[in-house]
């Protein structure tokens, strides 16, 4: 005999809510991959801030199945994902604009030059991808991307976005990127150990492609 709807077990449907992180972050993901891809740096300067991503499309052995992957279909895959936040916004204002200064042009030409530095990267390899955010979505797009895409820069090869202090120091451990891209200064010096790491750091970039 069949039960009657009281005695069946009650349901809890999750309400719709259009402000849930998920949603919004979506939304900023939706319209940063709509824009279209430049040089690195690109050409013409802008103002504003928010989120980027840098692309590969070099001939580096390291690299080899990423530019496959971005051969497909489903377009390019970022090899690095970042955010700039509005100039003041590390410094704990309470209002800012997304709008005003140029921190996500800056952001990209540094990236620019610390590419331009190594002794094994070109920087006519690289584009960019680059979408000026309201303040408040910015960190919060910049996790939906890297949650997304799970770039080898961000997750594997960390370092790249670090600042180098600018002067070489014996004793500073290199950066997993500064090990397997090295001329930047400031980033300490080779050692046996630095080789070893290296090898390492190729065998976990290869395992990491072939999960994805």
């Amino acid at each position: 005999m069949p039960r009657k709807s009281a005695d069946r077990p009650l349901e809890h449907p999750v309400p719709f809510n259009p402000l849930d992180k998920g949603s919004l972050g979506k939304s900023v993901a939706e319209a940063f991959l709509a824009t279209d891809l430049h040089p690195l740096p690109p050409e013409k300067r802008f103002s504003g801030a928010g989120v980027y991503a840098l692309y590969y499309f070099g001939k580096s052995s390291s690299y080899k199945l990423l530019v496959e992957r971005s051969a497909q279909p489903l377009g390019p895959v970022p090899i690095y994902v970042g955010k700039a936040v509005p100039t003041g916004g590390r410094k704990g204002d309470q209002v800012f604009d997304a709008s005003q200064g140029n921190s996500l042009f800056s952001r990209l030409r540094h990236h620019a030059n610390s590419i331009k530095q190594t002794t094994n990267l070109d920087i006519d390899d690289f584009q960019c991808r680059y979408l000026v955010v309201d303040d408040v979505w910015i960190p919060l797009g910049e996790s939906l991307l890297i949650r997304q895409f799970r770039p080898l820069w961000n997750v594997i090869v960390e370092g790249f976005g670090n600042n180098p202090t600018g002067g070489p120091r014996g004793s500073q451990k290199r950066s997993p990127w500064d090990t397997l891209h090295p001329g930047r200064s400031g980033v300490g010096q080779a050692t046996e150990e630095t080789i070893k790491r290296e090898q390492h750091l190729r065998e976990k970039i290869d395992k990491h492609l072939k999960q994805e």
